[in-house]
């Protein structure tokens, strides 16, 4: 990345004299990079996950089983985005916050890659926390880089930041998949370590480059605030040891223990959040118009993420079982699959950005319900077409890759109508004493959708049956036309957000 670096011609010390990555401030590099890193363990990890948790070399778990584990890990990473955005904003600071948050990261894949079975959820809950610490302040930290939101760089600095994030999500299942299929389960893992080490090496050398910002507590715990918080989460703590020790101590222990009260927490807590901030008093009339507008937004967008996030597990799985994983006669990793949802975003992300520009400017950019309505239809049709692939694989035949491809690339496209529009009217949207808090809500409608994939599969549901494939296809084909129907009563509570 160093040729990318460029150094302006005017006087040294002048504004503008310093260096730059792609004209932006220096310390953009130096998040590019981790993030980059941090998102190539991640998704190399997760794109091995489902795969080792039913592989017979791995844990040898059922697909019902590999799909709970995976649905709750997920949803728990953005879960735990919330109370990461707490301690960067109440404890550490963002700086501090991402450096333990990469270390922890780190030693997770490390617990991940050791041989045996006894610490490998010790090792998922590992990566869960330090994802959740870090998701929230890194992009904090691009903020700071800029003088405030009308800086007319700083939409380009996310935007190059993202970039990052894509470049480590699809590197990493062909590199970290392919040691992990074809080598070794754990050396695949130990690369994701090796990928967060990089990241976490490259943050700290470089974040001298970051604004002093950065470091700072923005609202520092006060002496008592502190005690009362050790105090809780000591007695939370508490209670779960005694329960679970209890349980291995009269044999009753099994993995659901676990599993049912991460999903239902899943579910319960955006549920909560979302109740509590619309009962809040202290928002005016057209701040709980707006909120009742997006919860509307809010549970759309779960059933969306529900049906979205089974490309790393339901789909996986399909594809290691049923499908002809070939291309002009070489066979593939199946983990490969995961890298294809990246490298259509940075190949389509430009064009959806040309073309609702040229929209724009002729006045016929669809609206943001229209977007967010077309993304559901989309998804729900990325599973109607999963039909066929599972009815080739019903009839005793191996479904051909280009199926699994054609459903990514579906839902590639709906995710780009509806993760845009989704983060965008949850900035406009939210009331004034939250917003600093509403892009984690935003983060629990994923959490919502994955915990309740989870619940189902708890429930012994088979989400690779065909009637079960065409229910959720068709709940989100509804819920877009639902949105769309009722467009002008949403707009209505949306007041001035347009």
């Amino acid at each position: 990345m160093a040729s990318s670096l460029t150094k302006d011609s005017a006087t040294p010390g002048t504004p503008g004299s310093e260096k730059t990555f792609f004209g932006h401030p220096r310390g953009l590099a130096t998040l590019f990079m981790t993030e980059m890193w941090e998102r190539f363990s991640y998704y190399g990890m997760r794109a091995l996950l489902p795969l080792y948790l039913v592989a017979p070399g791995g844990l040898a778990l059922s697909a019902g089983a590999a799909t709970a584990i995976y649905s709750v890990y997920v949803s728990l990473v953005y879960l735990l985005a919330m109370p990461g955005g707490w301690f960067g904003d109440r404890v550490w600071g963002p700086r501090r916050t991402v450096a333990v948050a990469g270390a922890v990261i780190m030693l997770g894949h490390l617990t991940l890659a050791l041989p045996s079975s006894g610490t490998f959820y010790a090792g998922l809950g590992l990566v869960a926390i330090g994802s959740g610490l870090l998701k929230a302040n890194i992009s904090t930290m691009v903020g700071h880089l800029y003088k405030g939101p009308d800086d007319p760089r700083r939409d380009g600095g996310f935007t190059v930041f993202y970039m990052g994030i894509n470049l480590g999500a699809f590197a990493a299942p062909l590199i970290i998949g392919t040691i992990g299929e074809s080598v070794d389960w754990h050396l695949g893992f130990a690369l994701a370590a090796l990928g967060m080490g990089l990241g976490l090496v490259q943050f700290l050398l470089g974040s001298r480059h970051l604004d002093a910002h950065s470091s700072v507590v923005p609202k520092p715990l006060s002496a008592a605030e502190k005690s009362s918080t050790l105090r809780k989460a000591a007695l939370w703590a508490g209670i779960a040891v005694v329960a679970y020790a209890a349980l291995g101590l009269s044999g009753h222990y099994t993995l659901n223990w676990v599993l049912v009260p991460l999903t239902l927490l899943g579910v319960i807590i955006p549920v909560m959040v979302l109740v509590r901030i619309k009962r809040d008093k202290e928002l005016d009339r057209a701040e709980q118009s707006k909120m009742s507008a997006y919860i509307w937004f809010f549970v759309a967008a779960a059933v969306f993420w529900m049906i979205y996030d089974q490309g790393g597990s339901t789909l996986s799985i399909f594809a290691n079982a049923s499908a002809d994983n070939t291309v002009l006669g070489w066979e593939f990793p199946v983990s490969w699959y995961q890298s294809v949802n990246p490298v259509l975003i940075m190949a389509l992300a430009p064009v959806f950005a040309w073309f609702w520009l040229a929209l724009n400017r002729r006045g016929k950019e669809p609206s943001t319900i229209v977007k967010f309505s077309s993304g559901l239809v989309l998804v729900g049709a990325s599973f109607f077409l999963f039909l066929a692939p599972l009815s080739i694989a019903e009839g005793g035949h191996k479904a051909a890759a280009l199926w699994l491809v054609a459903i990514y690339f579906t839902q590639t496209v709906g995710e780009l109508l509806l993760s845009p529009v989704g983060l965008s009217v949850t900035t406009k949207m939210a009331p004034a004493k939250y917003a600093s808090q509403m892009m984690g809500v935003w983060f629990l409608a994923v959490t919502a959708g994955d915990a309740t994939t989870g619940l189902l599969s708890i429930a012994g549901v088979d989400l690779n049956r065909p009637g079960i494939v065409a229910m959720e296809a068709s709940l989100a084909v509804v819920a877009g036309i639902a949105v769309w129907m009722y467009r002008n009563k949403v707009k209505a509570l949306m007041g001035d957000v347009r």
